[in-house]
């Protein structure tokens, strides 16, 4: 606050500082919270608002509406700012709960357009006005919310996260859920039940936010879309509420939502999309603020890392400071536990580590992940980006590993190419790598390793390992693309082979939600805005492949019963996870000396890709059988001798002495 003293006394340095803030956009980096995003509160009988806006606009224009969409405005209030300043500011000496606003600012000889303002909180219908609304009202806060948290965490490696989409997850008419395509589908018994009996302990859930494409005001018309297109960052999104006019129902039903998930031990964590705009024209930061919060490239046009056709710039004062009280506002009034970054490779460094400490300041446990890369090009050098290269970079954040991924599967660019589970070798070493963790690692050959030759992570928990996720084709239809004329039996004995590769590596464990129930998408790579007949879980597959869930449940209990899969730092890892010499086309590990850490003295895990059995050979004695042939029991399945044991094809074989 030295810079607001100065100012008010000492011309000359007035003038300075209204150059210092026209480079800069805020009053100092070092500031935990430089900007005042409150924009609207209500108060002791008055309304006070309060928007970030450029300082050297000419007119910054409050509109007041008794209407979420529609009608006239019923007064128009003049903001004021101090010169220099970026917040706009009025106060009516009256509660106007209930109304709604806009602003609309002036530049030059050119208005921008209304915009609620980049901070709204709350919004009408389809998102083109704030509300204001009562944040200590029961229409926002259901029963006992006050006394939830989010949930604590010990460490990273105890995760197993499911990847959903609300609509995805519940619009199947088979799903029996009520709330077919809302926020409250993840309040109804069936919903908690089926996660709680497959054992993740972490929901990530697709943009969740105010977004563009699907017109909330027609929720009777099916529409679909993942969600990538902000529009209102900070209030939830309205096609997924049973009752989008109304501002306040959309924040019970997530806050609903959460605690739910909350008293069943399920973690919840937003997928946020920081790196883009739905568009520009149409943003509130081009409304409020043109061009501070976008990069450009050095001939002059908005530059396009994310692929959308804009990308933010988070190393702006403007942005950074945006993006931080973001997520203070997503944990601190919603209680998430967590945010996955899309395309986190087209934000900075810094600005990631101040996520980090951001949160830490909140809830030190939330869980911090994302897209090692970017769409395209970034107007920031590749030595200031978050990407997977310089996760060493950015401690207790984690990227996906697409090595994992694409060894077993194939890559991404082509669906057509298999991998490991199509019976190629030459991808075990990255396979081997996928397993560790992404850390260094004595044995793994990072000159053989597909997409890196430096390991990234410092720590196992920096990795996110999996094998499908919503952007891209799901593992089903991956393996029969990848693998012509692949029998039922195959794809489900190859389905449980990747999955177990996933969860019994060193990384945090995701998986995409229906590979539980043998998921399609009807073969579509992207199905981002596919309708429903594609995008839907069909809730049928439970009883038509029960030995899938229950392999799947099986595993994760494995996992979370046993220490050794989740050792959690990577000293750990090198001292305890030792690679097997195996044939060509098998992975084999062991994680031994285990007596401190684990029930079990030494565990072997045996990955075969290949469509015979092997032999292979581990170390003499003699072991109990917990994996084999598609089928885990913890309690044994028989026994094995060493040194010589037979792996089944396309099969995983997990023993333990």
């Amino acid at each position: 606050m030295l810079c607001k003293i100065f100012i008010e006394n000492n011309l000359f340095m007035k003038h300075l500082a209204v150059i210092v803030m026209g480079l800069f956009f805020f009053f100092s980096k070092a500031t935990a919270r430089p900007a005042d995003f409150r924009q609207v509160s209500v108060e002791d009988g008055k309304t006070s608002f309060c928007f970030v806006a450029d300082p050297a606009a000419k007119r910054v224009t409050l509109r007041l509406y008794r209407q979420g969409q529609g009608g006239t405005a019923c007064k128009e209030i003049s903001l004021k700012h101090r010169r220099g300043d970026c917040h706009w500011r009025a106060t009516v000496n009256k509660p106007l709960t209930g109304l709604f606003y806009t602003i609309e600012v002036k530049t030059g000889g050119r208005t921008w357009g209304e915009t609620p303002g980049v901070f709204a909180r709350a919004a009408g219908i389809n998102g083109q006005r704030g509300a204001i609304i009562d944040w200590q009202s029961p229409a926002v806060k259901p029963e006992g919310w006050d006394d939830d948290r989010p949930l604590l965490l010990a460490s990273p490696a105890d995760l197993v996260v499911y990847e959903m989409h609300h609509r995805d997850f519940s619009v199947h008419p088979s799903s029996g859920l009520r709330y077919k395509g809302k926020f409250l589908a993840l309040t109804e018994e069936k919903a908690i039940r089926h996660l709680q009996s497959l054992g993740v302990n972490a929901v990530h859930i697709l943009p969740s936010f105010d977004y563009a494409s699907v017109d909330e005001a027609h929720s009777e018309i099916p529409q679909y879309n993942w969600g990538y297109d902000p529009l209102n960052y900070n209030v939830p999104e309205g096609s997924y509420a049973t009752d989008a006019a109304d501002p306040a129902c959309r924040v019970r039903e997530f806050r609903q939502m959460v605690q739910a998930l909350h008293r069943a031990g399920i973690r919840v964590i937003l997928d946020v999309v920081y790196n883009h705009t739905f568009n520009i024209p149409g943003s509130a930061f081009q409304r409020t603020w043109p061009d501070a919060y976008y990069r450009k490239t050095a001939d002059g046009q908005y530059s396009n890392g994310s692929g959308c056709g804009n990308e933010t710039a988070s190393e702006r004062d403007a942005m950074r400071a945006f993006i931080l009280e973001s997520v203070r506002h997503w944990t601190e009034t919603y209680h998430v536990d967590g945010f996955r970054f899309d395309l986190m490779g087209c934000h900075d460094i810094a600005t990631m580590n101040l996520v980090r400490k951001t949160l830490d300041g909140i809830n030190p446990s939330a869980f911090i992940y994302g897209e090692g890369w970017s769409a395209g090009s970034c107007a920031l050098p590749d030595s200031l980006l978050a990407t997977k290269a310089h996760v060493g970079q950015m401690p207790r954040i984690a990227a996906f590993s697409d090595e994992l991924r694409d060894a077993l599967r194939g890559p991404f660019s082509d669906d057509t190419k298999g991998a490991f589970l199509a019976g190629l070798t030459g991808e075990e070493e990255s396979i081997k790598y996928g397993i560790a963790g992404g850390i260094a690692h004595p044995q793994v050959d990072m000159s053989l390793v597909n997409y890196t030759h430096t390991p990234w992570a410092e720590e196992p928990t920096q990795m996110i390992s999996y094998v499908s996720c919503h952007d891209d084709m799901c593992l089903t239809d991956r393996l029969r693309a990848s693998i012509p004329g692949l029998s039922e039996d195959a794809l489900i004995r190859l389905d449980l082979l990747a999955q177990t590769a996933v969860m019994t590596s060193q990384g945090v464990p995701f998986l995409l939600s229906g590979e539980e129930m043998l998921r399609t998408k009807q073969g579509v790579h992207n199905s981002y805005n596919s309708p429903d007949s594609v995008n839907r879980l069909d809730w049928t597959h439970l009883d038509r492949y029960p030995q899938v869930f229950d392999y799947y449940r099986n595993l994760i209990a494995l996992r979370l019963h046993h220490k050794a899969f989740r050792l959690g730092d990577a000293e750990s890892v090198r001292q305890h996870l030792e690679f097997l010499p195996m044939p060509a086309g098998v992975v084999g590990f062991r994680l031994k000396n285990l007596h401190s850490i684990d029930s079990w003295n030494n565990i072997i895990v045996i990955l075969n890709g290949q469509t015979e059995p092997q032999e292979v050979t581990v170390p003499e004695g003699r072991y109990t059988v917990v994996g084999c042939s598609g089928i885990i029991r913890e309690e044994g399945l028989g026994t094995m001798t060493g040194p010589a044991v037979i792996a089944d094809g396309q099969s995983a074989l997990i023993l333990h002495d």
